[in-house]
């Protein structure tokens, strides 16, 4: 086997990343499933109540987010694209894009809280902001540790840990990170915009 076969061979592997973390993923998406799934239940007996401090959400502040976090996915791609062409320098500069993003996502969402808490409204306000701060704020962790996992892989990815045969970590980074993005996308609509 030539070692240009034993590259394509390793790009092409399903799925990407470590297995590990795939079952991680899976399990994630369980726990977030039933949260959801609670969520949507109990707003079909308090219609009127989600429907009412739903208006009091800022949209706006959400769309950015969800645009913050559209496009670090984005830069993620990249990262992993570099790094499967050997270009450490490359994949470094995208994964430091997305921390930017991920930043981004933070200062919007904490902005968020700050309003709300500024205004007394806690977890008990009400069952609507309990749900809407239980899952925003269960979302914003997978966030930090995103960060985490994607700066800690941009370091290795700087010192030369990676190259164009071996890139497991950053695939399994870029994983993860697709995970915290497709779960806002799925909380974005269920929270800020469906009546």
């Amino acid at each position: 086997m030539t070692a240009a076969v034993a590259v394509a061979e390793k790009q092409n592997r399903y799925p990407p990343g470590d297995l590990v973390i795939w079952i991680f993923i899976l399990a994630e998406l369980l726990v977030f499933a039933a949260f959801f799934s609670a969520y949507a239940f109990t707003r079909m007996n308090n219609v009127e109540l989600f429907n009412e401090f739903q208006q009091n959400l800022d949209r706006q502040a959400a769309l950015i987010n969800t645009f913050a976090l559209i496009t670090s996915s984005y830069f993620v791609v990249r990262a992993v694209s570099a790094i499967r062409e050997g270009n450490s320098q490359h994949c470094v500069r995208w994964l430091l894009a997305a921390l930017v993003m991920g930043v981004v996502f933070l200062l919007v969402k904490g902005g968020e809280y700050s309003h709300h808490f500024g205004e007394g409204i806690n977890l008990s306000t009400n069952t609507f902001y309990m749900f809407y701060i239980s899952l925003t704020f269960f979302h914003f962790m997978h966030v930090i540790m995103g960060m985490v996992i994607l700066a800690a892989v941009a370091v290795k990815a700087h010192k030369g840990g990676y190259s164009a045969e071996e890139h497991t970590g950053v695939e399994t980074g870029a994983s993860y990170w697709h995970m915290v993005d497709l779960l806002w996308l799925i909380l974005f609509p269920l929270v800020y915009v469906m009546r």
